[in-house]
């Protein structure tokens, strides 16, 4: 017995030298273009795209929140929130048509009943409300651009108004409002317009294609006329092509790419919110609903990363008032799958509330960063969980690091850490966490130690040990959603990884594996992501002193001989 406990403290001595330094860079400088699956800098760094959307789309046709807070006070606050893009929607008229344009702001409210926000607009921004609507656009780039922030330009529908529905009239080309020779044009004029502004760095070519006309041939005939034309307009910013079904599905492309004179902008954008599959969250089992959904993600659209594209999700949120059961479900799967693949974003959405929406003045949106006043964040829980996918994890020069993984627990966005050698190992900022193998017999070593993670008790924290050969050292990823990381202890019974109330790393009883829908797996859903973000010298040379060291050996031999014994 005095041997175990001299084994253990030596052990908890060699440990103490195992520490990591934080350190995360961000890069954004222009112009970008696609390298692979990355989005690259000139020199060819990656930039993540961690953008928010800003709606400027609506019948008003003025960038939202205008009348509660001034542009550059929003344009400022967007790079606090963490965030480094907007994509600043835009209809297709007030590129197109003259007497649109030139409404000034004041008129463009007026002419709505909407003589509250105008006051809100003078106390705000009363050099942008006399402006022209074209020439308010612009402005609102503009202090985007002063503040650093990169811009996306997303032609979000031709008729201002809410979107999106089968019978709008503005879904595929050749509806009432979506003349595809129109459209052209105003994408002419608007690449034309902000040529040069570096700031500006994509253009996404078209929101959610959809409706009763959709086809493939004529899909490959515009937006290959789109992209050619933006191109040709201005060649530094990345094009962004949406796809069918709301932007869902881009399975036509494993049988014919698309073809282009140019090379190295093209950025394929993507859907995905908890209502995209209905309820499906709430009545199935999150498991088995995760897995499915990841399951057509991947199909639909995920294999173009294996073709050498980047993905750019260029909408996904929630109802973060956190009520809502489909969402908070859908989300966490939505967490694994993009840390998972490291892919640029853009969140729904920045916008607090609206001037005018669907007849309703004054719209509360609670799928939105700001509250109602955009004076406060809605739900900073929700931006601190996010937050580990602003940075990226993997690319071209992210970091000098060894690649590595992280054990990433999507429900909280945070990684598997040791914060004190006292301490079992917890949950933490992925910033701080431990650097870890997967070996091909499916054991998790602390990368450049022998420390192995292991099964211990059940309902008892997961332990570091040194023998890692046997069943409580493997570690598979199991159930549909292949986000449970299973082991065995010594009597056989089999445990997941989840976390308790002090976000302390156990091991428990798997659940919510299959059939029931009112379980909620998140505690135990972790995902073994690969990382290249950089850890310490500091760690890396004490690693290396414990290896080498006389008593590394001594206790690591004493505890092959304890365990034979």
């Amino acid at each position: 017995m005095e041997v175990v406990v001299m084994i253990k403290w030596m052990m908890t001595l060699l440990m103490v030298f195992l520490i990591i330094s934080p350190h995360e860079k961000v890069v954004t400088s222009q112009p970008l273009s696609a390298n692979s699956r990355w989005i690259v800098n000139d020199s060819g760094e990656r930039v993540k795209l961690a953008c928010v959307n800003w709606v400027a789309h609506l019948e008003v046709v003025v960038a939202e929140g205008l009348s509660k807070q001034p542009v550059d006070v929003i344009s400022r606050n967007i790079l606090e929130l963490g965030f480094n893009c907007v994509r600043l929607t835009w209809p297709l008229f007030l590129f197109t048509d003259d007497s649109l344009a030139s409404v000034t702001v004041r008129q463009s409210f007026l002419k709505l009943g909407l003589t509250e926000s105008i006051a809100g607009f003078q106390a705000n921004n009363p050099s942008i409300l006399d402006l022209s609507l074209f020439n308010a656009y612009q402005a609102v780039v503009a202090s985007l651009a002063n503040h650093n922030v990169m811009i996306i330009l997303d032609n979000h529908i031709s008729k201002p108004g809410w979107c999106c529905s089968n019978d709008d009239g503005n879904g595929f080309f050749g509806d009432q409002y979506f003349n595809p020779d129109l459209w052209i044009k105003g994408l002419t004029k608007v690449a034309t317009t902000f040529k040069d502004i570096n700031n500006v760095i994509g253009m996404s070519l078209r929101n959610e294609l959809r409706g009763p006309k959709q086809n493939i041939n004529d899909w490959y005939r515009y937006m290959q006329k789109g992209a050619e034309a933006v191109h040709a307009a201005n060649p530094n910013v990345l094009i962004i092509l949406s796809g069918l079904n709301y932007d869902k599905d881009f399975s036509f492309l494993r049988q014919k790419p698309i073809s282009l004179t140019f090379t190295g902008k093209v950025v394929f954008e993507v859907h995905w919110y908890g209502f995209s599959d209905g309820q499906d969250w709430k009545t199935g089992n999150p498991n088995q609903v995760c897995g499915q959904v990841m399951g057509n993600m991947m199909r639909r659209a995920g294999f173009l990363l294996d073709q050498g594209y980047p993905i750019f999700v260029s909408e996904f949120g929630l109802d973060l008032r956190g009520t809502n059961v489909n969402d908070n479900r859908y989300i966490d799967c939505f967490m694994g799958w993009a840390a998972e693949y490291d892919v640029d974003w853009a969140f729904w959405t920045l916008v607090g509330s609206y001037y005018l929406r669907q007849g309703v003045v004054g719209m509360n949106e609670f799928y939105g960063i700001y509250n109602w006043n955009w004076c406060e964040v809605r739900n900073s829980s929700l931006l601190q969980k996010i937050s580990v996918l602003q940075a990226p994890f993997q690319g071209p020069l992210v970091s000098q690091s060894r690649p590595h993984k992280l054990i990433f627990h999507p429900s909280t966005g945070l990684c598997v850490l040791r914060k004190s050698f006292f301490k079992p190992l917890e949950l933490g900022p992925c910033s701080e966490a431990e650097a870890w193998s997967y070996t091909p017999q499916q054991v998790l070593t602390i990368k450049g130690t022998y420390y192995c993670l292991q099964a211990d008790e059940l309902g008892q924290p997961a332990t570091l040990g040194l023998i890692c050969t046997d069943p409580s050292s493997k570690w598979e990823a199991i159930s549909d959603s292949k986000m449970h990381l299973s082991s065995k202890l010594q009597d056989g019974n089999q445990v997941c990884l989840d976390v308790d109330s002090n976000n302390v790393v156990v091991t428990s009883s798997c659940k919510c594996l299959s059939k029931d829908n009112k379980c909620e797996p998140g505690s135990q859903w972790f995902k073994i992501i690969d990382s290249s973000r950089p850890t310490t010298c500091a760690e890396e040379k004490s690693t290396l002193q414990i290896k080498n060291s006389v008593i590394f050996n001594v206790v690591k031999k004493l505890a092959e001989n304890l365990w034979s014994w």
